[in-house]
């Protein structure tokens, strides 16, 4: 019997750590093994395709996502088959990081990189953490003195300037905080930071983003970010100065406060997840709270919080919360939200919400042919009719499956433990209320 059939096949997972095991289960079926180690199909059904490009190496649908998935998976299940699992993956990372040239967080090296110091750390395996931090060596390289990417949201330069802030902590190297915060002073200088004009696909040309991945509200979080590491009040007043206008553009009624996907063509169009909606929004008001200490901005995650509480998901579809599940712009980013939130203020509400939503999530997962638990979306809101189950972190089940752990894990404030986060998540790390430690 294989470690993950902890019951019949045809029974429904009960718990969010079950359904992360089934998960587990279904993702590692589609492994596939070569001289270098283990990568992951994106999607393994027969004649399946995946919702994204292929990016076998990615954080967001490839394997390094997938590594901190099964890291994770091992702490809490004690079965040492996901360790080898994630050692089999990392070594793979480590062998061929080269052959990439991307350098972003979400699609590239700096993805990796986060991937190879949560490896290393965890396995203690120290050559994880030398290539990691060649990558770090080779992204300061590259960056002397010019910008990685004309973009400066969280897709572009914020994700690998964040990327090399978790590099400086995790190293001690301040030349990775100096470039850091170098890069970070040329987007400050920008007028409103993280405007960018025409550069998403199936928006109009002078379509302006106040969301998180692609917009101004995750360039305002880094700028915050920043702040607090620095100290520097240039970061402070540029965050600042996009958060004030995300708040202008923001739809604010009975208490709560929804985001336009982008202005000034879509107001009524209100994404919830991650990417483009609230519960990345709401991330980027956090970072402030957290670094400034401003009650205001504290206010306004509740705010997009009652926003999303009060749309009606999980048992209502809107236009902004459809047949979609992953953590990039559905259910289990919202599960991160509600976790972060309970785990910040210890509100017990928040902890209640994120277990309702996960029962909704759970209940959609599939698992017709007993192979583990898989979840059907329409990743792409203007493509209802392409539906596909991807394996990935952002984009299928190894991020469901970690925002399910992440779940687990506050659910269980007697015996605290360490999750994965990404760089661009402000809470804490130990998803417990610091009055119940």
């Amino acid at each position: 019997m294989s470690l993950d059939r902890i019951r019949s096949s045809s029974a429904r997972a009960d718990s969010p750590l079950t359904a992360a095991i089934l998960a587990g289960r279904w993702i590692r079926d589609a492994a596939v093994d070569d001289e270098h180690g283990k990568r992951w199909l994106a999607n393994p059904d027969p004649r399946g395709g995946s919702a994204v490009s292929p990016e076998p190496w990615s954080l967001y649908s490839g394997a390094a996502g997938i590594v901190l998935f099964f890291l994770e998976l091992a702490e809490v299940s004690g079965h040492e088959a996901y360790l080898e699992d994630a050692r089999a993956g990392a070594r793979r990372l480590a062998a061929t990081w080269r052959e990439q040239d991307d350098l972003s967080l979400y699609h590239g090296l700096t993805g990796t990189m986060v991937a190879l110091m949560e490896a290393g750390w965890a396995l203690d395996e120290s050559a994880f953490e030398v290539e990691a931090r060649a990558i770090a060596d080779l992204i300061v390289e590259r960056g002397a003195g010019a910008s990685w990417s004309r973009d400066p949201a969280q897709r572009g330069e914020g994700g690998i300037i964040l990327g090399l802030l978790r590099a400086a902590a995790h190293f001690g190297v301040p030349a990775y905080e100096r470039a850091a915060v170098e890069a970070g002073l040329r987007i400050a200088r920008l007028p409103v930071p993280g405007h960018v004009f025409g550069d998403c696909a199936d928006l109009p040309v002078d379509a302006v983003t106040p969301g998180f991945l692609a917009g101004t509200a995750g360039t305002a979080f880094l700028l915050a970010r920043l702040y607090g590491v620095a100290g520097d009040e240039r970061f402070l007043f540029a965050a600042r100065s996009g958060a004030a206008f995300v708040r202008e553009v923001c739809a604010v009624g009975d208490g709560g406060a929804v985001v336009p996907h982008h202005v000034p063509h879509a107001r009524g169009l209100h994404y919830l997840g991650f990417c483009s909606g609230s519960a990345g929004v709401a991330r980027m008001f956090y970072e402030l709270y957290r670094v400034a200490g401003d009650p205001g901005d504290l206010d306004w995650v509740e705010r997009l919080a009652r926003g999303i509480v009060g749309s009606g998901v999980p048992g209502r579809r809107t236009e902004g919360y459809w047949n979609v599940a992953c953590q990039c712009c559905g259910t289990a980013g919202l599960i991160e939200l509600f976790v972060g939130l309970w785990a910040a203020t210890g509100r017990e509400e928040h902890l209640e919400y994120a277990r309702r939503l996960a029962t909704d999530l759970i209940g959609r997962a599939t698992d017709h042919d007993g192979r583990g638990y898989r979840w059907y979306q329409a990743y792409r809101r203007l493509r209802p009719e392409e539906v596909t189950a991807d394996t990935g972190y952002m984009v299928g089940a190894s991020g469901v499956g970690a925002a399910l752990l992440h779940l687990d894990a506050a659910g269980q404030a007697d015996r605290p433990r360490r999750v994965i986060l990404l760089p661009d998540n402000p809470f804490p790390a130990i998803p417990v209320p610091a009055s119940a430690l």
